[in-house]
This record gives structure tokens, C-alpha cells and sequence, in this order.
């Protein structure tokens, strides 16, 4: 039976509603060099050349943990080409980024918008102009009106690395007749769990729909350049013990730096690399740490790290990677604040010992096998995490341990890339 079209149309007239409100955060969520007017599906050209698949990701996070499936789907469907949308200006950098890193070319196979805003003539327009052969959702980016445009324009549709955190799971079903509106337009369901899948059902995902694939994050593979800029960092910062502080969020700096402070009260020389999640936040996150009276180098000003320096700060986009590589033990944010959590694959694929703090929703299947294996450690204070930290500094060994635990996990979970692509090409 056919989704009910009220719901839809209900959000639809909520958003209108809303519309200075969504205008005004859009016109600061920008890229200079792009036009405004692609928030409406207007002025998209260039475009790759057809057939085009289209793959949205929401932000810089799922830009990094799609760069196995990008690259995937370019060698195995070399008939076709890519754009790649995303929603945030930080999502556009690192998808430039990574086009960068493809190199140029006559007619280059991938390229990056802006997606729309979901108002109904937007996603009409957007998906009218793009002509994709497939639509690929990555996660959780389920638009009604986007995917309503792609049912009306008989284009398939795939959700890939599918997953629904609880706390996501209880808000979306407040809005169940609207999700199972959206749902019904969904051809292809790569869960990354059986418990994704079962609440994508429960949302009204048909389950033969709905395939379990495992997540792509374990795919994720360690770029040679990142590699090679870890090595000449290790050099320039000399025999010191380094611990890199990833994707920090508001509030959980001011923590960070009081275990940094307890640390440096046994390792005297132990550097803190400071890398928080959001660019407009750098200037502030370095005025809180000057406020506090440490010496501050900052890498997007290539200020160089002395004897005295207590704090590299990481304030560039698309270099997470090669400071990870830097440190002797890496800390991922948005977990000692209640957010969720960040992807703790990133350094653990790198072989370092992972620490965090207790909120993990949001990454909780691919921290479980990590956790068993102990390369991964939970910490509920910047007592403990001090404590840890200077656990694995005083004992190499152990660090060492737990980062081939944790690249041996990655190693067992992959496949899932295989298996999506496989699910893939019976739609193209």
C-alpha cells in the first residue's frame, strides 16, 4: 500500500514556514567560490558528464568515512561519473579535498554541489537537472521531498551504510507517518547492522528492502600523503611524548586541558595536538587555551613547535589523519560532552591506542569490537584520561598493544565495502 501523501506535504508547509529561519543559517554554511542559488537547485553547471550517479553525504565526517565507497564506485562503474553533494561548507572542503586528490583532468569523473534544501521545487529541480542513473543516501540523509523528486522521476534509490543511533531511532519515530513516507521511496537499504535494520523497519523500511552489509567505516584506508606528513611532523617535534586530541567539541576543550595539565605534572615535555571539530570555532578554542596562559603553536599559521610549546593546535581542514600519525596515543572527541562521539576507526586504523569519554551513541557498533579487543578505552574524567594517558607514555609497550589490536579488529570487519557495491551495480 502507498505511503499516505499528508505527511509529506505537512513538512513541506512547516518548511516554508521556517524559511527565513533555514535561509539565514544556509547563508553562513558557504563556500565562497560556490553560488548560493544551488541551495535551490539552480546553477549546478558544470556538471560531470552522464550517467552520473549521485552519492549525498551530510558533513566532513561522512566525506571521510565515504572516500572507500568514492573511489569504489569510480573503478568498478568507469562508465560513469560522480557529484557528490553535501550539506555543509566544512562537508564541500574536504569533498574538494578529495577531488583534488583525483587530480585534474579534460572531463573529470567527480565533482561537488551543494544539495538543495528540501523544499519541493528545489528537489524537483535538483534532480531534474542532475539526470542520476542511482541516488545514493549515505546514513541517515533520508529528505522526504528529495526522495519523493526521485521516485517521481523513476530514479532508484540506495541508503548505504545505513544506521539509526536510539536516541536518532526516538526522534524519528515522533515522526513516523513522515518517515515511512520517505522510506517508501528507499529501493535499497545497506544497514550496517541488524539492529539498524531493525529500526529502519521499524520506521517502515520493507525488509526485503533492507539488506545488512556491516559498516564502511572499517574500510577506511590510510592515505600515503597523510603517512608521509605524520613522519615529518614526528621529526620536527623531536623525542617527546605527543598526544592528539581529534574532533573536540564545544565545552570539552577546558577539559582536555586540565588533564593536559595533570599530565605535564609527570612527562614535563609531553605536547598536546589540539584539533577541534569545527573551523569557526579554532580562533576561540586558541584564545581559551592563551586565556589559561599556554604556549601555542598554530598549524594553519606554520608557527613551528619549540621546547616551550605545550599546545599544537590543529586548525586546518583534511589533515586529522596525519596528526593522529603524529601521536603516541589519540583522544576522540564529542564523547566527554553527552554528543555521540566521533569515529574511533580513525586513529585505531593508524595503530594508535584510542581513548574517549563515555557518550558513544553514535559510534557504539564499530567502538564494541574495539573495546573487547582493549584498543580502545572509555574515560570519565580528565583525572582519567590523565591517568591513561600517562599509562601508555610510561609503558610503550602497551600502547603498542592495543594499536595492533585495534588494526587487527579493522582487519576482521572488512567486506562491507564488497557487499555495498555489489548491492549497487544490480542498479546500474
Amino acid at each position: 500500500m502507498a505511503a499516505p501523501r499528508w505527511p509529506r506535504l505537512a513538512y513541506s508547509a512547516a518548511l516554508y514556514g521556517l524559511a527565513p529561519l533555514i535561509g539565514w543559517r544556509i547563508w553562513r554554511e558557504q563556500v565562497p567560490t560556490y553560488s548560493r542559488l544551488q541551495r535551490l537547485g539552480l546553477c549546478l553547471e558544470p556538471l560531470p558528464p552522464p550517467p552520473r550517479i549521485w552519492l549525498h553525504c551530510a558533513s566532513v565526517g561522512e566525506v571521510r568515512a565515504a572516500r572507500p565507497l568514492i573511489e569504489g564506485l569510480l573503478a568498478r562503474f568507469p562508465r560513469y561519473s560522480l557529484l557528490l553533494t553535501t550539506m555543509t561548507a566544512t562537508g564541500a572542503q574536504q569533498a574538494l579535498a578529495l577531488i583534488a586528490e583525483q587530480g585534474a583532468t579534460d572531463q573529470p569523473r567527480l565533482a561537488h554541489r551543494f544539495l538543495p534544501l528540501d523544499f519541493p521545487g528545489a528537489a524537483k529541480r535538483f534532480v531534474a537537472r542532475v539526470q542520476p542513473e542511482l541516488a545514493i543516501l549515505f546514513e541517515t540523509e533520508l529528505w522526504p521531498n528529495l526522495l519523493h523528486a526521485c521516485h517521481r522521476q523513476a530514479v532508484p534509490v540506495a541508503v548505504v551504510n545505513g544506521r539509526l543511533s536510539p536516541r536518532a531511532f526516538a526522534r524519528y519515530q515522533r515522526l513516523r507517518p513522515l518517515m515511512h513516507s520517505a522510506l517508501a521511496n528507499v529501493t535499497w537499504l545497506a544497514a550496517k547492522s541488524s539492529e539498524d535494520a531493525a529500526r529502519f523497519q521499524a520506521l517502515g523500511c520493507a525488509a526485503d528492502a533492507t539488506t545488512v552489509v556491516g559498516s564502511l567505516k572499517f574500510e577506511q584506508a590510510l592515505p600515503e600523503k597523510a603517512l608521509a606528513e605524520s613522519e615529518r611532523l614526528l621529526q620536527a617535534w623531536g623525542e617527546r611524548p605527543v598526544w592528539v586530541a581529534g574532533s573536540t567539541r564545544d565545552g570539552e576543550e577546558a577539559l582536555l586541558l586540565t588533564a593536559h595539565c595533570q599530565l605535564l605534572k609527570r612527562f614535563p615535555d609531553a605536547l598536546l595536538v589540539l584539533v577541534p571539530r569545527h573551523p569557526q570555532r579554532f580562533d576561540e578554542v586558541a584564545a581559551l587555551c592563551e586565556r589559561e596562559g599556554w604556549k601555542v603553536s598554530r598549524h594553519s599559521q606554520q608557527q613551528p613547535v619549540t621546547p616551550a610549546t605545550q599546545i599544537y593546535l590543529g586548525d586546518t581542514l583534511g589533515e586529522l589523519a596525519a596528526l593522529y600519525g603524529a601521536g603516541s596515543v589519540a583522544y576522540v572527541g564529542g564523547s566527554l560532552v553527552p554528543l555521540g562521539g566521533h569515529n574511533v576507526l580513525e586513529p585505531a586504523a593508524l595503530g594508535k591506542p584510542v581513548l574517549c569519554g563515555p557518550s558513544l551513541e553514535n559510534f557504539s557498533d564499530v567502538a564494541e569490537p574495539l573495546l573487547a579487543a582493549k584498543a580502545l578505552t572509555v574515560v570519565d574524567t580528565p583525572e582519567a584520561l590523565a591517568s591513561t594517558l600517562a599509562e601508555y607514555i610510561a609503558y610503550p609497550q602497551r600502547a603498542r598493544q592495543a594499536g595492533e589490536a585495534g588494526q587487527v579488529v579493522i582487519e576482521a570487519h572488512r567486506g562491507a565495502l564488497s557487499r555495498t557495491l555489489d548491492g549497487l551495480s544490480r542498479y546500474l
